[in-house]
């Protein structure tokens, strides 16, 4: 009798045991699937992703969530809105009540209008920093780091970060872009000298629809 109780507590514990251990497996099968791997790779491979992933793409529109942290407040401002680009030099974004502003880039040329201003005010970019002019340094393969920034990137299960820094004294710091293979961003993040920080991050990102001049209107 003993001998048949104690066999069947051994059972027992032996059947314990090996749940114990499936659970173990499973969890960690689990933890290690789920492991982000980054890896850092060049400044020139994460400029060559970028713009190969842009090859493809003519336009695209999203809708954003913007936080802006300016350096005299202490709260963060959340807006909502949505984007539109088109190669090579258009984009528009206009943002949501109640922070209802409109802002229209053509190349180096920016109209921005808040509420319902009709007057939208003009500022003239020098062209070398237009869209346009960007656009030409992206049309051929990168092979090696452009003058002027200096670059930080890695890769982490497919998804792209990037850090550019202007070597120059201009008002940004650097422009941290997250991206993927095929070009869709998935979050830009501009700081600037003063302590002003913008986080934009793209919701709902539409390639390719067929937008026209008539989509960039103030």
């Amino acid at each position: 009798m003993i001998s048949k109780m104690t066999s069947n507590v051994f059972s027992r514990v032996r059947r314990v045991n090996v749940f114990q251990q499936v659970l173990f497996l499973l969890l960690a099968l689990l933890l290690t699937t789920s492991t982000c791997y980054a890896r850092t790779i060049s400044p020139v491979e994460g400029l060559e992703a970028l713009r190969r992933g842009f090859t493809g793409i003519t336009d695209f529109t999203a809708d954003i969530t913007q936080e802006k942290k300016l350096s005299l407040m202490k709260r963060t401002m959340v807006m909502n809105g949505s984007i539109s680009f088109k190669k090579p030099d258009l984009f528009f974004m206009e943002i949501n009540p109640p922070f209802s502003s409109r802002m229209l880039l053509r190349d180096n040329i920016i109209e921005q209008a808040a509420g319902n201003d009709k007057t939208p005010a003009r500022i003239a970019l020098p062209p070398e920093h237009g869209l346009k002019q960007w656009f030409l340094k992206l049309a051929s393969p990168i092979k090696s780091l452009p003058d002027g920034v200096a670059v930080q990137a890695d890769l982490t299960n497919s998804v792209y970060t990037m850090t550019i820094t202007p070597t120059g004294k201009g008002q940004v710091k650097d422009i941290a872009i997250v991206f993927l293979g095929d070009g869709t961003i998935k979050r830009l993040v501009i700081n600037e000298r003063n302590g002003d920080r913008a986080t934009m991050i793209l919701k709902k990102v539409r390639r390719n629809v067929g937008l026209t001049e008539k989509d960039f209107r103030l």
